[in-house]
């Protein structure tokens, strides 16, 4: 069994694993095992069937496959399902939350934002895109990256089951596991005031990036630097 922890990347809403291909190949560099998941409500093909309960289980199912300590790493939606499936998780060692929803039982998503579908949410019943022509993705995930680049990473969105959203966390893996928390300053999508206060949640440790919502496409550098040096 090894020290040094293993590198579980979870990605946010309408995402997939291929977001972190940047900061894996550099915490790979430096020598870290990696594992980045894809979640069901996003990708499996009964998707619109699916719920929190789902991508909680993939959280906690991918750490336990994994021999040894693991510090996992969520992003926005993301942090509602590592938050859920990783409580009594023994051997996680830390959680990162990057512009994530880190809840306490009793809250959700849709709550955290307010109650009400953001106007950018395109919901069709069961599944909800992301962006419209007033709003476009462009602009709300990647307003900090080249418009070439920000509309090749919008291409590769897919929708995601509508139900996570309202679904309510019931238990809380920050209360017992160390926290760090990276607030992205520029955040487009998730107001600065609401990343505040989730990152003083569990006494996390807290930096702070002149990004937009996606600081591992834009700052992939400083987003493997935290990461390494996370759990360590």
């Amino acid at each position: 069994m090894s020290n040094t922890p293993t590198i579980l990347l979870v990605h946010g809403a309408w995402h997939g694993a291929w977001c972190w291909d940047a900061v894996r190949a550099l915490l790979e560099a430096k020598g870290r095992t990696v594992v980045a998941i894809d979640l069901p409500t996003v990708h499996a093909p009964n998707k619109a069937q699916l719920d929190l309960a789902d991508d909680a289980k993939a959280v906690r199912d991918a750490v336990d496959a994994i021999d040894g300590p693991v510090v996992v790493v969520a992003h926005s939606y993301g942090g509602v399902p590592t938050t859920q499936g990783l409580a009594g998780a023994a051997n996680v060692a830390h959680v990162v939350y990057i512009a994530a929803f880190a809840l306490d039982a009793g809250e959700s998503l849709l709550g955290a934002v307010g109650g009400v579908p953001p106007t950018w949410w395109m919901i069709d019943g069961a599944l909800t895109t992301a962006g419209n022509p007033a709003e476009p993705a462009e602009s709300l995930f990647f307003n900090d990256l080249p418009a070439d680049v920000a509309a090749a990473n919008v291409a590769k969105l897919l929708s995601q089951a509508t139900k996570p959203f309202s679904d309510v966390v019931t238990e809380v893996a920050w209360k017992a596991i160390p926290s760090t928390y990276v607030i992205t300053e520029r955040d487009a999508i998730f107001p600065l005031f609401a990343q505040e206060a989730l990152s003083g949640r569990a006494g996390s440790t807290v930096h702070r990036f002149d990004t937009g919502h996606s600081p591992f496409l834009s700052q992939p550098e400083a987003t493997a630097a935290i990461i390494d040096a996370a759990g360590r």
